[in-house]
């Protein structure tokens, strides 16, 4: 799994806000927002998607991720 490298105070309020709305669907929702992105050509906001939906999966887990410091 690819963790998100570069995130924003605005992609951490979205998450929270679509974790908010749909609940555990919330990861489904950037993704297909993602798509969307993608499929008009628009390849930074696609981007940004697939980032908060990996910030999504990591706001969801149970466990902690990555390096403890």
């Amino acid at each position: 799994m690819y963790l998100p490298l570069y995130v924003e105070p605005r992609d951490v309020a979205e998450a929270t806000t679509l974790m908010d709305t749909f609940g555990p669907k919330a990861g489904i929702e950037a993704a297909e927002r993602a798509i969307k992105s993608r499929n008009v050509g628009n390849h930074l906001h696609y981007c940004r998607w697939r980032q908060i939906e990996r910030l999504i999966i990591m706001l969801s887990a149970r466990t902690t991720l990555g390096t403890i410091h």
